[in-house]
């Protein structure tokens, strides 16, 4: 997935997001994030722990889903952009060390935290604000 020049330049400036997974009974857990996006790949990264709420949701699928769903909205202002596809938890080191350099660069650097796993969200939608389509 490839997004506009204003979309993209939009998710590389320093805004936090909201995260909408599914609970086991269906209801929506969201909660605020904050996340990097990878041009080249196509995805969109969070780090977190490996026994939070959000990996629990994202390591749970549908009985028709290889993956689960999940959804990212950023908003400032008028402009907002929600990124929404499967997400899946990652736990290879080179994919968590990437996803924290990026991290590092968007917002801060992070402690290190052999608990930290990346919650790896391919989006199939794109919907955004009149100023960003």
């Amino acid at each position: 997935m490839r997004l506009n020049p204003e979309q993209l330049v939009f998710v590389t400036e320093r805004h936090l997001a909201t995260l909408t997974t599914l609970r086991a009974d269906g209801s929506p857990h969201v909660v605020p994030v904050a996340f990097t996006w990878d041009a080249d790949a196509g995805v969109l990264r969070i780090t977190t722990k490996r026994g939070s709420v959000k990996a629990a949701n994202a390591r749970r699928r549908g009985p028709d889903e290889a993956l689960a769903r999940a959804a990212v909205c950023q908003v400032e202002g008028g402009r907002w952009i929600t990124l929404e596809g499967t997400i899946e938890v990652v736990e290879d080191p080179d994919e968590v060390a990437e996803a924290v350099a990026r991290y590092a660069r968007r917002y801060r650097t992070l402690e290190h935290d052999p608990e930290r796993v990346v919650l790896r969200l391919t989006p199939d939608r794109v919907m955004a604000s009149a100023y960003m389509a």
